[in-house]
């Protein structure tokens, strides 16, 4: 018999705020994290704006000698990590270290660390690249930081799916409590991207939405006049716990994860499979390792990043899935807010559909104004929704043709 898990800790860096509440009701309030960029110079470039985190401040959580070791990733995952365990209020000293560990997703690692230190390559030279090189830009050092952090000594590893790591994360460290290989994974993704190798990447590979005069508009998931992704950055972690562990120690619970499952398209490189066949068999498979059928489902967090093709796809494939139910299960792409964070991604909506299930609430798609009649589900538009919410599924959906779905229900004992 596995056993169960769930969420007791939850913790965001974002573009829109780094403090989760106010980061909720923020994403409740419509609010956009979208902005012009001004963590690099963007003068020469085509596109200026995305959801670089302005007000990231780790001198709280991380010591300046610490700081300087570690890439902009990894301080993230430090951040939302530190604040995962505070709310959930573990002490790890009272317990097996090894019965604990980490698992992250991340779909670049430290990009920021690469770029900086290839410039110091070219310009000064190969006596001046840092030592500390490898550990701050390897994609394992955001999950190595945590578990040194607390000391963790069980399952620590990193998944790398693009877009979908940090939901493919969640996944594995779901399937290491339930068969008994730990009692507490700390998991989700942290992504850092944002610098000016990844924005010219995105922007000469025509990814990216190009309405420089009205930023806080281009992310506008299913809507007819979507024209790319904003490219963003930042973290989500939670805690998962199996049941009992968190019983009994009187924890509070959010939610209980109760199904998952990966796939690929097998298809294209970048490209969706525009028939969401790799998606749609995710999110059957998630249902299936849940037990659920596909009416239990009230919310779904779509992948939905405001791709001409992506979105379709993900039309397709929800409704390849559920059928009739399709139209009554309401849907919502928090990235018209947020902007797409990548391997970051599938954590922070994680968080959101926690959320979304505490407060009976379906957080909008904001910028959906001239519906596409290809996607004519209920994507919630522009306002949230009041919904009692049993149920909700996280899509995730990643270049390379990763696919992850996972579902949690509200916690009834």
């Amino acid at each position: 018999m596995r056993r169960r898990v769930v969420i007791t800790g939850m913790g965001v860096v974002t573009p829109l705020s780094c403090r989760l509440d106010d980061c909720w009701n923020r994403i409740l309030n419509g609010e956009s994290g979208i902005h012009g960029i001004k963590l690099f110079d963007v003068s020469d470039m085509r596109v200026n704006f995305g959801g670089d985190v302005l007000d990231f401040d780790s001198t709280a959580y991380i010591d300046k000698k610490e700081e300087k070791r570690i890439d902009r990733f990894t301080q993230f995952a430090l951040v939302a990590g530190v604040d995962a365990v505070t709310d959930s209020g573990l002490d790890f000293s009272t317990m097996n270290p090894y019965r604990a560990g980490v698992v992250l997703g991340s779909g670049i690692g430290g990009l920021q660390t690469i770029e900086e230190q290839i410039g110091k390559l070219i310009q000064e030279g190969p006596h001046r690249v840092s030592p500390m090189t490898v550990p701050r830009m390897m994609l394992n050092a955001a999950g190595a930081c945590l578990s040194i952090r607390y000391g963790l000594k069980g399952p620590n590893f990193s998944t790398a799916t693009a877009c979908a790591s940090a939901t493919n994360a969640a996944g594995e460290a779901l399937r290491l409590i339930q068969c008994g290989a730990a009692d507490v994974m700390l998991t989700g993704g942290a992504e850092a991207a944002m610098t000016r190798m990844g924005l010219s990447a995105f922007q000469n590979m025509k990814a990216l939405s190009s309405r420089v005069d009205e930023p806080q508009r281009a992310s506008r998931p299913f809507d007819r006049e979507r024209d790319g992704f904003v490219l963003s950055e930042g973290a989500g972690i939670v805690v998962f716990e199996e049941l009992e562990f968190a019983k009994a120690r009187g924890a509070r619970i959010y939610a209980e994860v109760v199904g998952f499952a990966t796939t690929a398209d097998g298809n294209h490189i970048t490209q969706p499979d525009l028939e969401g066949t790799g998606a749609a068999e995710a999110m059957r498979e998630a249902l299936v390792d849940a037990g659920l059928s596909a009416d239990k489902i009230d919310y779904i967090n779509a992948h939905g990043t405001s791709t001409p093709l992506g979105d379709k796809a993900e039309t397709v494939a929800i409704k390849r899935v559920f059928g009739p139910h399709a139209y009554d299960v309401s849907v919502s792409s928090t990235k018209s807010q947020l902007g797409h964070s990548l391997g970051a991604s599938g954590g922070i909506e994680l968080v959101f559909c926690c959320k979304a299930i505490e407060t009976e609430t379906v957080p909008p798609t904001i910028n959906l104004e001239n519906p596409d009649p290809d996607c004519d589900l209920d994507y919630t538009p522009n306002v949230p929704k009041s919904r009692v919410i049993d149920y909700a599924m996280s899509n995730s959906f990643g270049f390379g043709g990763h696919d992850a779905s996972i579902i949690i229900r509200k916690f009834n004992g």
